[in-house]
């Protein structure tokens, strides 16, 4: 069991795993995951596509049953307490499933029904979000931005206060201000004590979090706090360029000092296997020293399987 902390655990996942049957054969979604989110803190699952987050969140918000292993929630267990657990999580799925052809509004009263609150009752929690989306209150959601289905979403998510709110790649297809704008709500989500666990793809996010996890495939790579977790990334690191980038990738790959190579926007990103390695470079390309961000570990993980 991976524990992070010396809070109180928020959600415990304890060897859990999750399988599918896919035209007669075995895919393994979650496989055997194990680690704790202290009460309070704002955690990321941080992956690509088809990683297992998706799996993993329906799990924890009792809509899927483990293979394996046990999930505890804020103390209740994910499969036998699963009827008072709903009413003390919020969640939020990657694709957007509220009424389309009900208003903001209704929407909104709609899910504080559900829980037997009300509107006004816990508007104070709501109500920075709120005020974004109020000028559209009488608008259909299905006719929403992205950006505001968002925080509709989101709204809908809190409307009775939960304990722990679960996010399933909030920010995927949303602009990159409507982002900027959904993490500092969270931030501020943190100060009132909710539990906040949130899955993405995007790498840059992890910064934003106060743990995260990286996963691939199904398994836990690495857990650590986003300034700690690039401290497992112990191989020189440098980007190279040229002006014929795509000669020098298919060069340096094939090169005996190279451990790997990767376009990183502009430039390549290069790892050496030793600080002493002497890489072949072309007389028209260059190369620095640089320091390892999240996504230069996860990609280094990933491709020699650590």
């Amino acid at each position: 069991m991976e524990k992070l902390s010396s809070k109180p655990a928020g959600v415990i996942i304890e060897g859990v795993s999750k399988s599918y049957t896919v035209n007669k054969s075995k895919l393994v979604a979650v496989n055997n995951i194990s680690f704790e989110v202290p009460t309070g803190t704002l955690f990321g699952l941080i992956g690509p596509d088809g990683a297992g987050k998706t799996t993993l969140f329906r799990m924890l918000t009792t809509l899927l049953l483990p293979d394996t292993g046990n999930i505890w929630v804020d103390g209740l267990n994910a499969v036998s307490d699963y009827k008072a657990l709903r009413k003390k999580i919020g969640y939020m799925p990657g694709k957007f499933s509220l009424y389309t052809d009900l208003t903001v509004q209704e929407n909104i009263h709609f899910f504080a029904s559900l829980f037997e609150t009300s509107f006004d009752k816990n508007y104070n929690l709501i109500k920075e979000i709120y005020e974004q989306i109020a000028p559209f209150k009488d608008r259909r959601a299905g006719q929403l931005s992205g950006g505001m289905k968002q925080k509709l979403a989101l709204c809908c998510a809190l409307i009775h206060r939960p304990s722990i709110l679960f996010l399933d790649e909030p920010t995927t297809g949303v602009d990159a201000v409507s982002r900027k704008e959904f993490w500092e709500i969270l931030q501020r989500l943190k100060t009132e004590g909710i539990t906040i666990m949130v899955s993405t793809p995007y790498m840059d996010e992890a910064s934003l979090c106060d743990r995260v996890a990286l996963i691939q495939d199904g398994k836990i790579m690495q857990i650590d706090t986003p300034q700690h977790i690039v401290s497992h990334f112990d191989k020189p690191l440098y980007s190279v360029k040229s002006p014929r980038m795509l000669p020098l990738l298919k060069l340096l790959e094939n090169d005996a000092a190279v451990l790997d190579i990767y376009p990183f926007g502009e430039v390549h990103h290069m790892v050496l296997k030793s600080k002493d390695s002497k890489v072949n470079l072309p007389e028209d390309a260059t190369m620095q020293v640089i320091k390892p961000n999240i996504e230069d570990l996860f990609i280094y993980l990933m491709r020699n399987h650590v």
